[in-house]
Formats: structure tokens, C-alpha cells, sequence
């Protein structure tokens, strides 16, 4: 498989990682498109790939996958910039939040296009996706990526329309996790212990929780009750986060995402 990315950024780079760590491409075999030249050397050092500050490889490298990893606020440039050198029949694959699939269809109406929807632990290979296909994006095309997104985490196949969803939810979900963990440090430090012990026991506990949701296959209310013995201290603080809402907070905060993400697609 030959790769290309249009963006030589965090995203892009996570992905690309994930992807020759599991042997899924060969270094000579990604391309990258990056306007700065520090990047490009950046990429270069740390990977082998091919990184260069201009896009003409889209056209002439054979190339089985385009990536666009571009902000969204330049993509209908580069996506002008682009539609005489993509190849019909070339699959494009898009993480640029907002970017429907019928706007890139403008620019590349002969393509099979993959919409995806990442988060930022990809950087650290515990990335949670979503990804979209048109008509023209075959089940063997949406495993090959569902092949390089699992080599950055997990990743599930949703109709374009629970995108939005899925950014209210696991996109911007992060920042809830970041959010709660740094509360629990916070309630940590109020009972005693240092900062950066509290963090680590915070952060390690989400860690560990959220592991065992997604091993076990268990409902979250069944290892909740696992720890939650009769009259004890676990039961005694569900009760409280109970009492101050925490539960409809984020319910609340999932909805507010996704409404705007909704608005930010218009």
C-alpha cells in the first residue's frame, strides 16, 4: 500500500505512526505533503517517509490512499489545489472535522471517499474513530482503513449522519476525561495526598476502568457494582456525585457537542 497526507500535523503524523509500526506500509511508501520545510525534516528524521512542501507525488506516485489531515479552515483550497491530480478511482480518506462527504464529492466526484472521525489518543495508539464511506467506498476499501485506525486504537463504521454524535461524544470526549481526572486530583490533594501522586492515581484509575469496560465487555453498571459494597466508601461518593448531577452534566455536555459540531458542518 502507498499512502499519501495532504498535512504533515499531529493527527496525520499519529496515524502515520500507527501504521508503519504495525507493518501496514513501508516508510519509502508514505508520502507527505507539508508547507513547512521544519516539518518536513521533522517527519523525515523520525520516520524515513517521503515529506516534501508540495503535492505533486498525488499525481504521479501511485498512490492507494490519500489522506487529508488538513484544518478545516484551508481544506476547500487544497481540495482546489488538488482535483486535477487526484486519479479517478483513487480512494481519499478526510479527518477534517466538519467536512462533509458531499462537499468533497464537489472537488473529487469520481472517488470512493472515507469520512473519518478521530480523537487525539491516537498519539499515544489509544485512539477511538468513526468513519463514514460514500457509494463508491467499497467494504474492502473501509478495511483498510479500519486496519490502519486499529493499529492507532479502535474504530467503528457509523452512517455520516451519527458523526456529529460521534464528535460530541468521543471527539470532544477527551477533554471530559482530562476534565475528571484533573477533579479527582483535585479532591485527592484536598484529602492529603501530593499533586503528582494524585494525578498519576486519578488518571491511572480512568485508565484502568475504562480497559475493563472494553475487555470484559461488561455494562459499566455491572463493574460499578462490583465495587460498590453495601454501607462502604465507594457508595458514598456515587451518592454524592449522583446528588450534584454529574451523571445529566455529562449527558448534557455529549448533546452541547454534538449540537455545535452540527452547526460548525453548515
Amino acid at each position: 500500500m502507498k499512502i499519501g497526507f495532504i498535512g504533515g500535523g499531529s493527527m496525520g503524523e499519529a496515524i502515520l505512526s500507527g501504521a508503519l509500526a504495525k507493518d501496514l506500509v513501508s516508510p519509502k511508501d508514505v508520502f507527505v505533503s507539508e508547507i513547512r520545510e521544519d516539518r518536513c525534516k521533522a517527519l523525515k528524521a523520525e520516520h524515513g517517509v517521503n515529506a516534501v512542501t508540495d503535492s505533486d507525488f498525488v499525481k504521479t506516485a501511485g498512490l492507494d490512499l490519500l489522506i487529508l489531515a488538513v484544518k478545516p479552515q484551508v481544506v476547500t483550497e487544497v481540495m482546489e489545489s488538488l482535483k486535477d491530480k487526484v486519479p479517478a478511482k483513487m480512494l481519499i480518506a478526510s479527518i477534517v472535522a466538519g467536512l462533509p462527504i458531499k462537499t468533497i464529492e464537489k472537488y473529487f466526484p469520481e472517488n470512493p471517499i472515507i469520512r473519518i472521525m478521530p480523537n487525539t489518543p491516537l498519539a499515544v495508539g489509544e485512539g477511538m474513530s468513526a468513519y463514514a464511506r460514500n457509494e463508491k467506498a467499497s467494504s474492502q476499501a473501509a478495511k483498510g482503513i479500519r486496519d490502519i485506525l486499529y493499529a492507532c486504537g479502535q474504530a467503528v463504521e457509523v452512517k455520516e449522519t451519527l458523526l456529529d454524535a460521534v464528535t460530541g461524544l468521543s471527539g470532544s470526549g477527551p477533554a471530559y476525561g482530562f476534565l475528571m481526572i484533573d477533579a479527582l486530583a483535585d479532591g485527592g490533594v484536598a484529602a492529603g495526598l501530593p499533586r503528582q501522586t494524585a494525578i498519576l492515581l486519578a488518571a491511572q484509575t480512568l485508565l484502568g476502568a475504562a480497559k475493563m469496560v472494553v475487555e470484559t465487555g461488561k455494562h459499566p453498571d455491572v463493574l460499578r457494582d462490583l465495587v460498590t459494597s453495601p454501607a462502604g466508601t465507594t457508595i458514598a461518593g456515587v451518592r454524592v456525585m449522583e446528588q450534584q448531577g454529574v451523571r445529566g452534566a455529562l449527558i448534557d455536555a455529549v448533546l452541547a457537542a454534538t449540537e455545535r459540531s452540527k452547526e460548525l458542518g453548515k
